[in-house]
């Protein structure tokens, strides 16, 4: 072969691995796994008071992060409250820490919006809150052996990855405590992530928003950029279920939007539709970002949404240690970041078992709870909720395993639960760093499926708030298809 064709292999070498490079973008791919090292690190650090030298060696186990783990390292500045990640000192991201609004990735020179809210003063209450103590300040110890052993089983550690990592367990029974356990060096008052538990938060501000006469899940999606569009048919409830027929697949637009996007909501708004509204079910983050938006609209800004969530949220259910992170332009960071204490987020979940009823006021929608946890299309998936009330397998699956029939759940990457189980009464919080795939299912039903000789007696929280009071509306719920169109339009 000649010179010449030599050239032209070469130049068509050349040619093929540019076209490569840009369709795969390795770059892109290392700088998302950076920017999950800086944000775990940070918030991890500053939000939670962990060490960060532990926080860094549990992200870099997990399965997106293993390929380039060698190649990772972080730098950690207390007094700027920062923390730095790079592969082989390429390819940096990071993250900034902002008193009570936790981490933001900064993406190049861009300046973040930081919320000038006075933090403290959104978390003291005008009021008592609606939902009282749940526990006293000490960590309460099991008193049923049956209970303790089953905690023994979800903190037990195998010798071989992958490893439990179980950070928190809380057990609340009839509105109080009766069981938790926490990992060393983390506390009733330490503000863990619950990843895409973030989503039933945002699922609850709607609610909220719904019964206050706001927003309506029937209502056609309020965003601008749609109204010229097929995607003006998109509707809340769409959102809410993951059924809009966007191009916005979990495996295709989360890292994107999460760990390279300074304006998450208007990366996911500008998706293209490929298929009708309500036909196709998808796994979706930026769906649920979108949801935070609408939530930011309908309040008024980004820090009269803080506000909002403290006022009509938190602070009615006595959630002290709660931490809400924003994305760079000031939106809810809805999809996936929001920090709070086990019993806090065990507070969270009676807001559920109690069908959106707390102290006797209604925060929910009255249909809210229900439409919830109603399956989606052919799926065990609700409305920012997994769900037992379905016909799909794995839903069959948790019911065998003594999950009951009602049960659904708040559910978060690396294993993060909250189990609501309105005819047990019960809620069932696991926080923790699971890398396996199934964020420790087995050991999760394990939990949850005990009774611990609990009386199944309807509680007075249940009794008489809500739709038709207690257990026997709960056995009676029929599993259908996702309910469309429950709602009045606004």
């Amino acid at each position: 072969m000649g010179w010449r064709s030599w050239t032209t292999v070469g130049l068509l070498l050349t040619v093929t691995g540019a076209a490569c490079i840009i369709m795969l973008r390795p770059d892109r791919r290392i700088r998302v796994a950076t920017g999950v090292v800086a944000h775990s690190v940070c918030a991890k650090t500053f939000v939670s008071g962990l060490d960060p030298q532990t926080v860094f060696s549990e992200t870099i186990e997990r399965a997106s992060l293993r390929r380039v783990r060698a190649l990772l390292q972080f730098r950690v500045d207390r007094t700027a409250g920062t923390v730095d990640a790079s592969a082989a000192w390429m390819f940096g991201s990071r993250a900034v820490y902002h008193e009570g609004l936790g981490c933001v990735l900064r993406h190049g020179t861009n300046e973040p919006y930081i919320l000038r809210s006075d933090i403290d003063a959104l978390k003291v209450p005008k009021s008592p809150p609606l939902l009282g103590e749940i526990a006293g300040p000490d960590v309460v110890a099991p008193a049923n052996p049956a209970l303790k052993a089953a905690l023994d089983h979800a903190f037990e550690e195998s010798a071989e990855p992958p490893f439990r990592r179980t950070k928190a367990v809380v057990v609340v029974h009839d509105g109080k405590v009766i069981a938790e356990r926490y990992a060393s060096g983390i506390g009733v008052n330490t503000p863990l992530p619950g990843f895409s538990m973030t989503k039933s938060v945002i699922n609850a501000l709607i609610g909220v928003l719904t019964q206050q006469g706001l927003v309506t899940p029937s209502m056609p999606a309020p965003i601008p950029e749609w109204r010229g569009d097929p995607r003006r048919e998109i509707e809340v409830e769409h959102l809410l279920r993951m059924t809009t027929g966007l191009a916005l697949d979990e495996t295709n637009s989360f890292s994107e939007m999460i760990y390279l996007q300074d304006d998450m909501a208007g990366f996911a708004v500008k998706a293209a539709l490929v298929a009708p509204p309500g036909t196709r079910w998808a796994y979706s983050s930026p769906t649920t970002q979108l949801l935070a938006r609408i939530i930011r609209d309908a309040v008024g800004g980004p820090e009269q949404s803080l506000a909002f969530a403290w006022r009509e949220l938190f602070n009615p259910l006595g959630m002290r240690n709660v931490t809400l992170e924003f994305d760079a332009t000031g939106t809810l960071q809805g999809s996936t970041y929001m920090l709070a204490s086990a019993r806090d987020w065990a507070r969270f979940g009676l807001l559920f078992v109690n069908d959106g009823v707390v102290g006797g006021k209604r925060l929910l929608h009255e249909d809210w709870v229900d439409f919830s946890a109603a399956a989606t299309l052919d799926t065990d998936y609700g409305a920012g909720f997994w769900t037992n009330r379905s016909e799909h397998e794995h839903a069959k699956e948790r019911v065998r395993s003594g999950i009951p029939r009602d049960a659904f759940f708040a559910a978060g990457d690396l294993g993060q639960r909250i189990v609501i189980m309105p005819s047990q009464r019960l809620v069932i919080v696991r926080l923790g760093d699971n890398v396996d795939p199934t964020g420790d299912t087995r050991g999760l039903a394990r939990l949850v499926s005990r009774r611990w000789g609990l009386s199944s007696s309807p509680s007075p929280a249940l009794a008489g708030e809500g739709r038709g009071g207690g257990v026997a509306a709960i056995q009676t719920v029929r599993v259908e298809r996702a309910p469309t169109r429950r709602y009045a339009s606004t």
